[in-house]
């Protein structure tokens, strides 16, 4: 019998915490989902009450962005040092606050530092459930359980985007806001009683009663207790930003960010500008968050495929060819549709293979670091990534603002997609296996 916790998690099936604590990573990310895009859903009635032009609404939509940059490098850090689940409960608190205050605001300038606030909350939570998902999950069902949680991205917008389309049809933008709120808000609870400490980060930092923790958590899972702990592994002291550039992470780290970063630009582009341009299409804000919905029934959908083709297909050569394939969609998106019905059907087929390469980054990012270092890593990548996030819609703000068409800011857009698959293709195993961490 091992005395091993991190080898029984492995090893064995998985039980219904395990299972349960996945799902509850799944309404946490689709929590993040709808947070991050409740600023689209509204932002049709705040151009049009405030009087925003397109360069300060591209401002308006990636405000948030920016505070998940920071939030993701700084929160994801401070995962791998307190903990996941107080990394949680912390955001869950963060977010809640955001988006009611957001609900009450009059002014741009209020606006734009709430949803910066709220954005720290959002990519902090991202960076902790990442590392939750892969740590809670066996050995055979990892890359699978981080996939499908990231599918819970663009779920919580359909199914969010579904409730803001009918509030935009009774009430003003300011509703959209109050309901993430109150769902946010009702998960505070449950995180807080249902989701355990991870045992690999116990594992890791040893902290007091770390065996006690360990066992009544493995007994919570259905698995056999250990009487001790297995020596812990020295290593060498150094900050955890510090290791990513060490000699073994450097290139892992350097590729898998700059690919999440030129990608995920071209992502939010396509998803922070569906709104304003179905209104400009002359539609209510209501269709055009119903528009939105269907691309993320596209990318929920491309998600879920890739999930079940990891279990046959190397993740990275899932993940190189969905960016290919974003490319091609994304610029057919930019030619326009002169039907909703039509943009509608291509906006789900962007939303497909944008999003399918998104959640295989998640799955390289939580394989290619050990334990002391996932949430370290993701925060670093996913927030210094998040900066491509930030600026897609900011450029194509701009590049609108200048005279330019949907069809040129679409091509100029989608070349951070083939770039990233070219990063993807160079990316190696780091020389201290992550798998076996």
């Amino acid at each position: 019998m091992t005395n091993n916790p991190q080898q029984i998690i492995d090893q064995s099936p998985m039980g219904k915490l395990q299972i349960f604590a996945v799902f509850l990573c799944i309404l946490l990310n689709a929590l993040d989902g709808f947070d991050v895009l409740a600023i689209s859903f509204a932002s049709p009635g705040i151009a049009e009450e405030w009087s925003v032009n397109r360069a300060e609404l591209g401002i308006i939509l990636s405000m948030e962005l920016f505070g998940m940059a920071l939030g993701s490098m700084v929160l994801g850090g401070v995962a791998d040092k307190i903990g996941r689940r107080p990394t949680i409960l912390t955001c869950l608190v963060v977010m809640t606050s955001g988006m009611y205050l957001a609900s009450v605001v009059n002014t741009v300038n209020t606006l734009l530092a709430i949803r910066f606030i709220t954005g720290l909350g959002i990519g902090g939570m991202l960076a902790a459930i990442n590392a939750m998902a892969a740590e809670y999950s066996n050995a055979k069902h990892r890359s699978f359980a981080i996939i499908v949680m990231a599918v819970g991205y663009p779920v919580g917008i359909i199914l969010g985007g579904s409730v803001a389309s009918y509030l935009l049809s009774q009430f003003d933008w300011r509703s959209v806001f109050i309901f993430g709120s109150i769902v946010t808000g009702v998960l505070l609870p449950v995180v807080y009683f249902f989701m355990p400490e991870s045992i690999s980060w116990i594992l890791e930092k040893r902290p007091n009663g770390a065996l006690e923790r360990i066992n009544k958590t493995l007994k919570r899972m259905g698995h056999p207790t250990v009487e001790s702990l297995p020596e812990p592994v020295a290593k060498e002291k150094t900050s955890s930003w510090g290791e990513l550039f060490s000699p073994n992470f450097m290139r892992t780290t350097i590729l898998l960010t700059a690919a999440y970063f030129l990608h995920i630009m071209v992502f939010y582009f396509v998803l922070k500008w569906i709104p304003k341009i179905v209104v400009d299409m002359g539609y209510s804000a209501s269709s055009a968050g119903s528009v939105l919905v269907w691309a993320n029934v596209g990318g929920a959908t491309g998600a879920l495929l890739l999930g079940f083709l990891s279990h046959k297909i190397d993740v990275k050569r899932l993940v190189i060819g969905a960016s290919v394939l974003s490319t091609v969609m994304v610029v057919i998106f930019g030619q326009g549709q002169s039907e909703l019905n039509m943009l509608a059907l291509v906006t789900a087929a962007a939303g497909f293979f944008t999003n399918s390469v998104i959640v295989g980054q998640y799955a390289l990012i939580a394989h290619s670091y050990p334990a002391r270092l996932r949430a370290g890593g993701t925060g670093f990548v996913v927030g210094l990534g998040r900066g491509g996030a930030a600026l897609g819609p900011v450029v194509a703000g701009f590049l609108f603002e200048a005279g330019h068409e949907l069809s040129n800011v679409a091509m100029i857009v989608s070349v951070g997609s083939l770039i990233a698959a070219v990063a993807i293709f160079m990316l190696q195993p780091p020389k201290e296996e992550a798998a076996n961490a």
